[in-house]
């Protein structure tokens, strides 16, 4: 009986902040600061991305006297080409996450409430809501906005970004980009705003888990080379053709 009424109030609760007030209160569309600063996370997470291969271009293919030169992938026109055009559908990976505030409210992964009104649903909870169930993961008024405005502002800035790429990459980009043009005596607040987090974040709890997963794959690893070592034949003498094995400073046993 309580835990049906715990559920029952949990669902008011995720109604009242899903529908916020009036219409103007439902739908806020991003502000010039907030695109430009999820523009500027995504153009250095794709440079970062693509700044790993050491491929080299070779140009004299565009030359009819084949006088072209080999280029880095890392220093050409085809990177900058390639990261510019496609940057603007990275930012269809956001959702907004009404549960923040500020600029933080845009962020990739599922917010906290629509994660947990899913727990409910899966769990056999009826949730009754504006929002059809079929909707809930498709892409928000206010993340559709975002790219549309990314649309204008890559076109827009395209000779400031390239600016960036040839000359000033040991520079900040959402400084150079956005506080040095985009938003140039304007308000830049939202540049300042992090998120750090907090108890009980599902997203900073994915984000954990990822990391216990890689160091434990990590730690099976070392385990794995251990008990290797301690299948060898232990006989006082080398194996033919194999360097006799180093005392072990503990036991099999000990590692289970």
């Amino acid at each position: 009986m309580a835990a049906a009424a715990g559920a029952a109030l949990l669902m008011l609760l995720m109604a009242a902040a899903l529908a916020g007030g009036d219409d103007s209160d439902w739908v806020r569309l991003p502000s010039k600061c907030e695109v430009c600063k999820y523009v500027a996370v995504e153009l250095k997470s794709a440079f970062e991305e693509t700044g790993k291969t050491k491929e080299v271009i070779d140009t004299k293919y565009g030359f009819l006297d084949g006088k072209g030169s080999a280029v880095k992938y890392t220093q050409s026109d085809i990177r900058l080409i390639e990261v510019t055009e496609n940057i603007c559908k990275r930012l269809l990976d956001y959702n907004l996450h009404k549960e923040r505030s500020g600029s933080n409210r845009f962020a990739k992964g599922m917010s906290e409430t629509f994660e947990t009104l899913h727990n409910l649903v899966h769990k056999g909870v009826k949730v009754v809501m504006d929002i059809p169930y079929e909707l809930w993961n498709e892409t928000s008024a206010e993340v559709a906005d975002l790219k549309k405005q990314c649309d204008v502002l890559v076109e827009e800035y395209e000779d400031v970004i390239e600016d960036w790429y040839r000359h000033h990459q040991t520079e900040d980009l959402s400084q150079f980009l956005c506080a040095n043009h985009v938003l140039k005596g304007k308000d830049t607040s939202c540049l300042a705003e992090k998120w750090t987090g907090k108890k009980g974040d599902l997203a900073s709890v994915g984000e954990k888990q990822s990391k216990k997963k890689s160091g434990k794959k990590k730690k099976k690893g070392q385990k794995d080379e251990h008990e290797g070592a301690a299948s060898l034949p232990d006989t006082g003498e080398a194996l033919e053709g194999v360097q006799e094995q180093a005392p072990l400073t503990h036991s099999p046993a000990d590692e289970l």
